[in-house]
């Protein structure tokens, strides 16, 4: 089972939270574990895109509390590691869809590319040895073909 760890802004537009939620919509249905923050905006879009499309949902929150994590999330982790639980998030996915702009996402691209994670960017930063998707579709592709194609069941 692979896990792609999705990335993006805690508060976001409605145009990236519609990208965001397909992305994770799409993952869902490929058999991947969908990572996130387990906060807001980009995190719950996702969340809830995947776990409305029957897939698993693994929230790694900055606090001490599960229940801080959006309701989508299947599993929490409670850190207690505010924004340090950014380097759990990139390592626990295989592959990192990044969606948006920010700076807290900027820190997980850096800890998923130096760790060797491929990562892909839609809406977002064109960054040296990073991919970047015009779509959601476009995004889960290359995230899946970096790591050699759908998940085996």
């Amino acid at each position: 089972m692979r896990y792609v760890a999705v990335t993006g802004v805690g508060r976001s537009s409605p145009e990236i939270d519609r990208l965001a939620e397909e992305v994770g919509r799409l993952l869902a249905g490929r058999g991947c574990v969908v990572v996130t923050g387990g906060l807001g905006g980009v995190m719950e879009a996702a969340s809830r895109g995947a776990a409305e499309a029957g897939g698993q949902v693994l929230a790694i929150v900055p606090g001490t509390d599960r229940l801080d994590a959006t309701r989508h999330a299947g599993l929490v982790v409670a850190t207690g590691a505010g924004q340090a639980r950014n380097m759990a998030v990139a390592l626990t996915g295989d592959a990192m869809i990044a969606i948006g702009v920010g700076w807290g996402t900027l820190s997980e691209i850096g800890h998923a590319r130096k760790a060797g994670r491929p990562v892909v960017t839609l809406a977002g930063w064109e960054l040296e040895g990073v991919a970047r998707a015009r779509t959601p579709g476009e995004a889960v592709d290359a995230a899946m073909a970096a790591l050699g194609g759908d998940p085996v069941e």
